[in-house]
């Protein structure tokens, strides 16, 4: 029987941030979940929910979304990986496993790399390295380039098949139980989120990553071609890349068969990768 969720917002440095607790009873790290660009915690509870109810699951608003302050100069990913460090720190979590979807996808690789002691697991979601990407249709990111879908639910709707795909263009009830969750707090911070990964990339040290990994991509996910994903799996050394039939959402639309796999993932008993140097894979001189 799962447990409520606990709401808290917590202050750090001026910072307020909103957060959301599942208590869970596993012998598991908890799950600390980083969410897509724009979206507030409630988007990801009916991933939350078809997960284990005994696996403790950590949630929030980043700056600018949400409940969460908006702060007068935006973060970088970096920043926002410390940020997320202090946040766990404040809620005495010393070691979590993460998942990150799309945008947040970004921040969870920033976040297992600039702090590999906290994240033991990596789990990452319709994302991309960054900039060093193959980018999705032109219309589609012009439409993910304005927070109007958060604003104006309606408008949220009617586009949500060309940018979410999968189930989204099968049906139209999903799109409008999607927006009906949305908890918009402004323009500001869905443009500081875009700030803080413009120029970023992860490509030149996804090598370094040493946590397993699980990767899972949408065969028709509209904003990161599939593509993007296999380069993940190829660049991150201890990782396994799962191909879903569903859009870019496949977390929410596809949550009954995705949140077992996460489960199994977890599970499992995985040594971190072990990162071979040049200097070690040289051979010794005569």
């Amino acid at each position: 029987m799962p447990q409520p969720y606990i709401f808290r917002t917590i202050e750090l440095d001026g910072q307020y941030l909103r957060t959301a607790v599942r208590p869970g009873s596993s012998t598991l790290p908890p799950l600390l979940v980083f969410n897509g660009i724009g979206a507030n915690l409630e988007l990801v509870f009916p991933f939350v929910e078809a997960l284990d109810p005994d696996l403790e699951v950590i949630a929030f608003d980043v700056p600018g979304v949400g409940g969460s302050s908006t702060p007068a100069t935006p973060f970088r990913f970096p920043g926002l990986a410390k940020l997320a460090a202090r946040m766990l720190d404040y809620l005495d979590y010393s070691q979590v496993n993460v998942i990150g979807v799309s945008w947040g996808g970004a921040l969870a690789q920033q976040f297992a790399y600039s702090h590999p002691e906290r994240c033991k697991k990596l789990i990452l979601a319709a994302t991309s390295a960054g900039a060093v990407m193959v980018p999705g249709r032109p219309s589609v990111l012009l439409k993910m380039a304005s927070p109007r879908r958060y604003i104006q639910p309606s408008h949220g709707v009617n586009i949500a098949p060309d940018i979410y795909g999968g189930a989204f263009r099968r049906d139209p009830q999903l799109a409008k139980r999607h927006a009906a969750k949305v908890r918009s707090s402004g323009k500001l911070g869905y443009y500081w989120q875009l700030f803080a990964g413009l120029g970023w990339t992860s490509v030149h040290w996804l090598h370094k990553i040493r946590q397993p990994t699980l990767i899972l991509a949408g065969d028709d996910d509209p904003i990161i071609p599939l593509i993007n994903m296999k380069m993940l799996a190829w660049r991150i050394p201890n990782s396994e890349l799962h191909v879903i039939d569903d859009g870019h959402l496949f977390l929410v639309t596809r949550a009954q068969s995705v949140a077992p796999m996460i489960m199994a993932f977890l599970s499992e008993e995985k040594q971190p990768a072990v990162i071979r140097h040049g200097a070690a894979l040289r051979a010794p001189r005569a």
